[in-house]
């Protein structure tokens, strides 16, 4: 099996300083190397960082059905161990983080069965985490 290392993602945000106290004080990521324009972040052992760019005039928000909910498209985020999940979805409650989706069992009892949750950050990118009670399903059909 391959070595996973870590990826590296670039998102735009149109509020850096929002943006970099919501990843490194609501999401606890340790902050990097940053300019006036971006701010690097390690992001559960990967690279994130965030771009200024200017808001965008349209906001339409675009999602998908999964599981009889609306999944919004794009979004990132990484998969967490089952206990890190649970222990992660209370802090973020106790942070009173806006849920589009609240964190809840997806296929329970069923191959691939997996928490998920759903929010977005201050510049409106959809994140999920998401942990598999049998992480060897993480592929499974």
């Amino acid at each position: 099996m391959q070595t996973v290392l870590p990826f590296h993602l670039a998102i735009p945000v149109h509020n850096l300083e929002a943006c970099r106290t919501f990843y490194r004080d609501t999401l606890g990521c340790e902050e990097g190397r940053s300019s006036d324009h971006w701010v690097d972040f390690n992001f559960f052992g990967h690279q994130l960082v965030i771009h200024y760019k200017p808001k965008e005039k349209s906001t339409d928000l675009q999602t998908n059905p999964v599981d009889g909910k609306s999944v919004p498209v794009p979004h990132f985020g990484v998969v967490l161990s089952w206990a890190v999940f649970h222990a992660f979805a209370e802090d973020l409650k106790h942070k009173q983080i806006e849920f589009i989706i609240e964190p809840y069992i997806r296929f329970e009892g069923l191959v691939g069965e997996q928490a998920t949750m759903f929010f977005y950050d201050p510049s409106g990118n959809a994140l999920e985490f998401k942990a598999f009670r049998d992480m060897t399903q993480l592929f499974a059909k």
